[in-house]
């Protein structure tokens, strides 16, 4: 076999092992899963899951990976607009629509968060995209201040994911991208307020 085929050989394995470990995350807990469930579920061998991940965790970490890779490619393609408009929507949206077209796996992440950290992995992701953005639109705020702000978002953000998808997404996909959009715009000019008051306090004084 060529190195080309060996290659797509490979590929193709990955994909089967990851998708039957977000099959089996939809029956039952992650940390009740084996490899065996694993292998058995892909129709593959032992010794083929072992010649690409020495465990299932980091199978789990590989499948974390992918999908927020593909978030990050959604949110170069859109920064350029939330930078000329100011607002959330641009970027959330197409990230919500990937979300939703793969609902069944990011419910099975967000389920298995106490033995995963996809969670604060998301988390990350939000933070390194979000500070140089915040801080393009407010000046002269403290890392740590800053820090809070991202993470207040950030969180916020996951959570009404979470909350919309535990709810059935009783409400509308455009209510909740203009949900998120205000809850952005809320923290931000709640930030630039106390940031006003405190310089205000400090002249007085």
């Amino acid at each position: 076999m060529t190195e080309k085929g060996e290659d797509r050989r490979s590929r193709r394995s990955q994909k089967l092992l990851k998708k039957g470990l977000l099959e089996l995350m939809r029956e039952k807990k992650f940390s009740a899963i084996s490899v065996r469930d694993v292998t058995e579920r892909a129709d593959m061998n032992r010794g083929t899951f072992y010649l690409h991940y020495p465990d299932t965790t980091s199978l789990l970490q590989s499948v974390e990976t992918d999908m927020l890779a593909e978030a990050q490619i959604l949110i170069d393609e859109h920064l350029a607009e939330f930078e000329a408009g100011g607002s959330l929507r641009p970027v959330f949206k197409p990230i919500l629509d990937y979300i939703v077209e793969h609902r069944p796996e990011f419910e099975a992440l967000f389920a298995t968060n106490s033995t995963s950290n996809f969670t604060d992995r998301l988390q990350d992701l939000i933070h390194r995209n979000g500070v140089s953005l915040v801080q393009a639109k407010i000046h002269g705020v403290a890392s740590s201040q800053m820090d809070f702000l991202i993470n207040f978002i950030g969180y916020g953000l996951i959570g009404l994911i979470k909350t919309w998808f535990d709810q059935d997404m009783v409400i509308p996909r455009e209510d909740l991208v203009q949900l998120a959009d205000r809850l952005v715009n809320s923290a931000v000019e709640g930030v630039l307020s106390a940031l006003g008051e405190m310089k205000s306090e400090k002249s007085v004084r």
